[in-house]
């Protein structure tokens, strides 16, 4: 086949989505390659289909993940960095009507806010955390994160993360999902089509439980920031498939609805 007949075959065989209404129409800020805006956009998509649009409020956290707000057609609230899981709780317990999620990254979760989260989840609080981890401190320089694995170079440790030095990357999906508030856990990965579409589901149950009035709803997303990874888009989605998930594997941790998943 010629090269202009495989131009013209890719030209009829293109393939498109509808872009949710509430994504907000305006150019991105994010680095090239940055899967914040998947993981907006899958959000968005559920949020719709759920028809729960003029009934969320977002709580934006400190990081790349605080500019949600300004992608996301919702009512939102910014919270202190890593206690966004304590004002979603007052923000829940004063508006039980609505559906309430945070929106945050592993420097603000696992980190600072590692108390927030896990007490808001043991206390089986009726909100969904979104979690993008991506291995790294984004906004603040490429610092190293709770989840920076084994050997990974970051500014603040440049030799690579050592085992005995730091400890081991931490495995919030699994911890979450060994709490008693919980009622779904799971992790998922924006690095292919297929995972994405997995990912879309498991966003969607982690808002489904919520609304059920089930407890808490967890859903981390494995991320790439080719930025502070110093490499292009397509090497940063290889180190998610051959490092990261390895590490980090995908799947349901916790499901009350239909048992307790694999951990």
């Amino acid at each position: 086949m010629q090269a202009d007949e495989r131009l013209a075959l890719a030209d009829d065989e293109q393939m498109a989505f509808e872009v949710p209404d509430v994504l907000v129409d305006r150019a991105t800020h994010y680095c090239p390659g940055c899967h914040h805006g998947i993981a907006h956009r899958l959000v968005a998509e559920v949020l719709e289909e759920m028809g729960v649009v003029d009934d969320t409020i977002c709580v934006a956290s400190i990081g790349c993940s605080v500019f949600i707000y300004n992608y996301l057609a919702v009512d939102s609230v910014e919270a202190p960095h890593g206690r966004a899981p304590a004002v979603a709780t007052g923000v829940k317990r004063g508006r039980m009507d609505k559906i309430v999620f945070t929106y945050q990254g592993d420097g603000d979760l696992a980190s600072i806010g590692l108390a927030e989260v896990m007490h808001a989840a043991n206390r089986g609080e009726r909100i969904t955390i979104v979690f993008v981890n991506n291995t790294v401190y984004g906004m603040t320089g490429g610092q190293m994160a709770p989840t920076t694995l084994i050997g990974q170079k970051t500014t603040t440790c440049p030799g690579g993360r050592c085992r005995d030095r730091e400890g081991m990357p931490i495995r919030m999906a699994e911890i979450i999902a060994g709490l008693g508030g919980v009622a779904y856990s799971a992790r998922a990965s924006l690095d292919s089509v297929k995972n994405i579409r997995a990912a879309k589901k498991a966003v969607r149950k982690a808002f489904d439980v919520q609304q059920q009035g089930l407890g808490f709803g967890f859903v981390e997303l494995l991320s790439g920031c080719p930025t502070n990874w110093r490499m292009d888009a397509v090497k940063a989605n290889t180190r998610i498939r051959e490092e990261m998930i390895p590490y980090f594997p995908l799947g349901v941790y916790k499901d009350v609805t239909e048992g307790e998943g694999v951990c």
